[in-house]
């Protein structure tokens, strides 16, 4: 068992909403940290069939005069539930936790999320300071932090079977598409846009379908928390940004076991996408357990000038440029240093393979490792 840093206010009244994609650790979590909670499976198929039938009959699971936690776990399988949560909350003042590895069906389903009663959480992947010792950067970066990859004793055929029967079984739960394999050659299509500037039109060509159904598969990955989307930093731009967006796989294993393989593709350039990703998904991690508030973007010129990462919030101000090499060339440092002329208030960062910190002019160089275990505080 892993010492996650995910707190939730379990001294308070309100309910919990608690997201994340699934083999996160959220109902690990639970079982660990609220003991003492009525919990109750909506995968469990007599729990799916009896309140799927009737929502209502989820007050006659709950004993009278119950003060403890209520844990109602993926949600998103009966969305109508919410209702009968609303009312019990305000009608008995029970306490929820609701976790769920998509919004879609609750966003779909126009039912109300329970009105600004219920806080909202996300679950991630592990993160390095989870691991302590057990972090291992190689390993990282080709399988990614799902909990499970890392007690698996075949981590690569744990993430070929969460590719196949976790993203398109929900995708087919759900009646997100009708044509399964338009949306399994599409995830392939995705998994080379990977920490690219997305060109929906060009997908589209490729795969012979139109930009509408493809921006609409996009959305069924971020509403299904396994694609995450960012924008181009643009505030007092000095000069011209692109307006297209970038997109990540939420995890670097996941990305690796639906990027497809063969001999014209470099090592180098899986490497470096997947590298990208473990960067990203620690920082949004991190942005998130430690409620730092960070908006995360990229700056990217029409010129083609570019920076990974811009991160900007009420804390502060950060660039950061992932590399793979262990040595700093000036081409390395050239996106960083115009984005450093336009926007002198910034911080700014490379990070690769090097042994230890080096400094270039206002732009600090730090080794990948060290900076992943130096993100809280780098940020703060």
């Amino acid at each position: 068992m892993f010492k996650r840093i995910l707190k939730l206010p379990l001294d308070r009244y309100n309910s919990i909403f608690l997201f994340g994609p699934r083999g996160t650790g959220k109902t690990s979590w639970l079982k660990t940290h609220v003991k003492d909670a009525l919990y109750i499976d909506l995968l469990d198929f007599s729990h799916d069939q009896a309140l799927s039938a009737n929502p209502n009959r989820l007050d006659t699971l709950i004993p009278p005069g119950y003060t403890n936690w209520i844990i109602l776990d993926e949600v998103q399988r009966i969305p109508e539930l919410l209702n009968e949560v609303h009312r019990l909350i305000e009608h008995k003042k029970y306490r929820f936790i609701l976790t769920g590895s998509s919004v879609r069906s609750l966003r779909r389903s126009g039912v109300n999320l329970l009105a600004g009663r219920a806080l909202r959480y996300t679950m991630h992947p592990l993160v390095i300071q989870e691991l302590g010792d057990l972090f291992d950067l190689k390993k990282a970066i080709e399988f990614g932090l799902l909990p499970s990859v890392i007690e698996h004793p075949d981590p690569k055929k744990y993430l070929e079977s969460y590719v196949q029967t976790y993203i398109r079984e929900e995708v087919l739960f759900e009646g997100l598409t009708r044509n399964i394999g338009n949306f399994s050659r599409f995830l392939e299509a995705a998994s080379f846009s990977q920490g690219q500037v997305l060109n929906t039109s060009e997908i589209g060509r490729e795969l012979g379908l139109n930009r509408l159904t493809v921006s609409k598969y996009f959305d069924i990955l971020d509403d299904l928390l396994l694609g995450i989307r960012i924008s181009a930093f643009s505030q007092r731009a000095k000069r011209k940004i692109i307006t297209h967006q970038k997109f990540y796989f939420f995890d670097a294993g996941v990305y690796n076991a639906l990027r497809p393989i063969g001999p014209l593709d470099s090592r180098e350039e899986l490497d470096g996408a997947a590298l990208e990703t473990l960067f990203f998904q620690s920082l949004s991690a991190i942005n998130d357990y430690y409620s730092y508030d960070y908006k995360i973007h990229f700056w990217r010129t029409l010129a083609g000038d570019e920076v990974d990462f811009v991160i900007y919030g009420p804390r502060g101000f950060h660039a950061f440029e992932i590399k793979r090499a262990a040595n700093i060339n000036s081409k390395a440092l050239s996106g960083l240093k115009k984005f450093g002329d336009d926007y002198p208030e910034a911080k700014l960062y490379i990070l690769f393979h090097g042994a230890q910190k080096e400094y270039y002019g206002n732009i600090t160089a730090i080794p990948l490792q060290e900076a992943l275990r130096e993100l809280p505080k780098l940020i703060q």
